[in-house]
């Protein structure tokens, strides 16, 4: 069996992984475009200020691959899939065959019309690619602006203010609002605001402003004029699906796949930021960017395409983050475009920036928001995850803070017993 993956973040891995676990003599081929194996993507911020080296970014040391049997092609770009003939052609004009193909293509930075964007100056930050960029000129640029209010903006941001840079992140609306509500917004931008970072919230960005040379003048908002050296644009991530729709392979939000994370073709799989999945609370197929979903994906992809026939349960809205030692995580049903049918429970210490908000629907914990104070984040998102039935004693003692596993349901803990 021929296994070839195209794409090289973490879904790679638990293809791998999966894979291995039910073939252990498969050919498996990972192509992708990046000059390096996968790594730690949420690190490049750590590396951009030198908190971490580059040797530590690896997700797998290189024995990994040796170990499993993998090749690989970096610096190696797809151009098309044939899947009739079943092979993919390369930039280099190489043709490879597959018997299963995994597309784990994740996604492309969006990048927003406006006047002065294309040029010297301005910059993205997803890859250890753009933070190789940086690092470049983190010592020699004095004003930053960032454009965007995700986790990519945030983590850019902090990058260049550990180096000492001036840095202002200008935001449309809200930081984070997919999924933290406004206080809990309120509490980490205070707390970078403390750290020395400039933020201007609803606000927007009419233009990248150049001198007459092209080099980055600063950013006209609505709210007046920041000046700039240099240019991040975090506007968000879209998925990579320009493969999918040329083999017309079917797409929505991302490319659609089933429970076992086959797309319209069954010999085709997709898995991590680029697939439109199944969500664990609700059912729905939907694109969730996050770490933990695109392993996990990956290796539910790669243990169907081996054969396993085993369906992928769904993923979870989770975020986890921790900004100059300020902790943050979400997970769940955080960001209800509808409040009818849940009930909160909130905590709030803003002297101390802690927060803690729990989400309810009917009887069981929906989701949560935990600033500064994130020791039950692991119950919490168990009660999430499993769907236990609270009753109100269960429900007293998380809103106080106490999600206890004394609180589970006895067979759960005697399902984990039995199968440790």
């Amino acid at each position: 069996m021929d296994y070839v993956i195209v794409g090289n973040g973490v879904s790679a891995i638990g293809a791998i992984e999966g894979i291995r676990q039910h073939d252990q003599d498969g050919r498996i081929l990972i192509i992708s475009d990046e000059e390096v194996p996968t790594y730690g993507r949420p690190l490049i911020s750590y590396y951009l200020s030198d908190k971490i080296k580059f040797d530590t970014l690896p997700f797998r040391p290189e024995s990994f691959y040796t170990q499993n049997k993998v090749e690989m092609k970096l610096g190696s770009r797809v151009l098309s899939v044939d899947t009739s003939a079943k092979t993919l052609m390369l930039d280099s004009g190489e043709s490879v065959s597959y018997d299963k193909l995994l597309l784990a293509t994740g996604g492309t930075p969006v990048k927003p019309p406006m006047p002065g964007i294309d040029g010297p100056g301005v910059h993205n930050f997803t890859t250890v690619a753009h933070a190789e960029a940086l690092r470049d000129l983190v010592d020699r640029v004095n004003k930053v602006v960032v454009i965007g209010a995700g986790l990519i903006a945030l983590k850019a941001a902090e990058g260049f203010a550990e180096k000492g840079v001036d840095v202002t992140i200008v935001v449309r609306s809200r930081i984070m609002r997919t999924y933290f509500d406004e206080t809990a917004g309120e509490l980490i931008v205070d707390h970078l605001e403390k750290n020395g970072i400039k933020f201007m919230q609803e606000t927007g960005t009419n233009a990248i402003v150049r001198h007459g040379d092209g080099t980055i003048k600063g950013v006209e908002t609505d709210r007046g004029f920041v000046e700039a050296d240099v240019v991040i644009v975090a506007a968000g991530v879209r998925p990579n699906m320009g493969l999918a729709a040329q083999a017309d392979i079917g797409t929505n939000k991302g490319i659609r796949v089933n429970d076992f994370m086959a797309t319209s073709d069954p010999d085709v799989y997709a898995a991590g930021d680029v697939a439109e999945a199944k969500d664990l609370l609700t059912g729905e197929y939907t694109v969730r960017p996050i770490w933990p979903n695109a392993y996990s994906q990956g290796r539910y992809a790669g243990l169907n395409m081996a054969g396993a026939d085993k369906p992928y349960t769904g993923g979870l809205s989770m975020n986890s983050i921790t900004y100059y030692g300020l902790a943050t995580i979400s997970v769940g049903e955080t960001n209800l475009a509808d409040d009818a049918g849940f009930e909160t429970e909130v905590f709030l210490d803003r002297e101390r920036s802690v927060y803690r908000k729990l989400i309810f629907k009917d009887d069981k914990l929906a989701g949560c928001i935990l600033i500064g104070d994130i020791d039950g984040a692991g119950f919490y998102t168990s009660f999430i995850k499993n769907g236990f039935i609270l009753d109100d004693e269960a429900r007293k003692r998380l809103a106080e803070g106490d999600p206890s596993p004394a609180l589970w349901p006895d067979e759960f803990i005697e399902a984990m017993h039995n199968n440790p």
